[in-house]
């Protein structure tokens, strides 16, 4: 059984509209090969595509949003944010307890959710479910404005 992992977000949080991801890689270090990247879908259609997968496979599934970016500037800004909070993350690391539980500490300070699937995954969506969900990311990308 493998596991997923994704943001914990607040109801009406509005990254639960942008186009999701799901990144599907090696559960342990035992595994060795490259990651595969899918989609974009909606929030609900990555999730139960990746239960579905992770469901009876030593998987790691991460479900993340995508975060369209309009200027190079923008991107800039992001790789920045993320150097940053890498760097805190390591300090953090530091302090740490050598004996804690690292996801404890990983789920509070980063608002990751670890989903270990102990329950039956939802249906995996059809691929006309997926293809409506594409059509209607796709609408939602064309109609941003910069």
């Amino acid at each position: 059984m493998g596991a997923l992992v994704t943001l914990e977000l607040p109801d009406g949080s509005p990254i639960h509209d942008l186009p999701w991801i799901i990144t599907f890689g090696p559960l342990g270090d035992d595994d060795e090969w490259e990651p595969v990247v899918c989609g974009p879908y909606e929030r609900p259609q990555a999730l139960a595509l990746a239960e579905s997968v992770v469901a009876d496979e030593e998987l790691m599934a991460v479900v993340e949003p995508l975060l369209p970016r309009l200027s190079a500037d923008e991107i800039r800004g992001e790789i920045a944010a993320s150097r940053i909070a890498a760097e805190d993350d390591a300090v953090q690391a530091e302090d740490a307890d050598l004996y804690g539980d690292y996801e404890d500490m990983l789920d509070e300070e980063t608002g990751l959710e670890s989903v270990h699937q102990h329950a039956e995954p939802r249906p995996a969506p059809t691929p006309e479910e997926l293809r409506a969900s594409m059509a209607r990311i796709a609408d939602k990308l064309s109609n941003l404005s910069g």
